[in-house]
């Protein structure tokens, strides 16, 4: 209870930093500042010419159009601002970046830290495997597994492999480019991420052919846009503009632009139709 207790003072504190008027600072700046992963396609990832693409900063742009309309903004300056995995919530506690707008699963550790969104997309950690490799926990004992580290994956496949009582050998990577390689080559049995991210290296990958996809899921996770913690207001704001990004089709839109070919899951349809009303 003491350990718990400690870590979320120190996130109470850290947001607190950030101030909690985002609207205000908007206003008064007249700039918006958007974080993104530039490594986590399709959902967020940097083209070749440095300019931010995915699924959710194309959210992101809308929203700030929203935030255009709603708060009577003329001359709104949007500057998206490249995160990593380790920086992004930090970036945002201390009012770096106003929105993050990068693959972010939505956990309870990270609201010490940070206020999310509602969701605004639906993912969950799977595996990419040689064509003839199976997913099965048991045929994986004794294998490699990559992984990249410090993310919600890591932490799926861990206790996956601990509830499961099976051995094998997690190997973690820095990003999912090194990884690939390791993986196109042999030096890996299976690679465990995101499936929207999976899909986007299979789809890319020169050994497409020599890889499948599985099909199960580790773990079924939700995300949203990460914000200033404590910042009510702000967060109606967001949420009010993404209900209406919902009912109007907006989203569902965005997807199909983003993920050419590939086809929304069970849980993300459901989102689709299910966001809170606008009204």
């Amino acid at each position: 209870m003491k350990s718990f207790m400690t870590a979320l003072l120190a996130g109470a504190l850290i947001a607190g930093a950030a101030g909690a008027q985002t609207i205000d600072r908007i206003k008064e700046t007249g700039m918006l500042k958007l974080g993104y992963r530039t490594d986590a396609a399709p959902l967020s990832f940097a083209t070749e010419d440095g300019n931010p693409n995915g699924y959710t900063p194309n959210v992101c742009v809308e929203v700030a159009q929203g935030i255009v309309q709603i708060l009577k903004i003329e001359n709104l300056d949007v500057e998206f601002v490249p995160v990593t995995t380790e920086d992004r919530f930090e970036k945002v506690a201390s009012g770096e970046i106003d929105l993050l707008c990068g693959a972010s699963t939505i956990t309870l550790a990270r609201r010490n830290l940070v206020d999310f969104s509602i969701p605004v997309f639906a993912d969950g950690t799977s595996v990419l495997l040689p064509l003839n490799g199976s997913e099965s926990f048991a045929d994986l004992a004794g294998k490699k597994l990559g992984v990249r580290t410090g993310t919600t994956t890591e932490a799926a496949l861990t206790a996956t492999l601990t509830a499961t009582a099976i051995f094998a050998e997690v190997v973690r990577f820095d990003d999912h480019a090194s990884a690939m390689k390791a993986m196109e080559s042999g030096k890996l049995d299976a690679y465990f991420a995101d499936q929207s991210i999976l899909a986007g290296l299979w789809l890319n990958s020169p050994e497409q052919q020599n890889l499948r996809m599985g099909q199960n899921l580790l773990s079924i996770e939700q995300h949203g846009l990460a914000m200033a913690r404590g910042d009510a207001d702000f967060r109606l704001l967001v949420d009010s503009i993404l209900s209406q990004l919902y009912t109007q089709g907006v989203m569902q839109r965005i997807f199909g632009a983003t993920m050419p070919g590939i086809q929304p899951g069970e849980i993300l349809r459901a989102m689709f139709t299910l966001a809170p009303q606008p009204q």
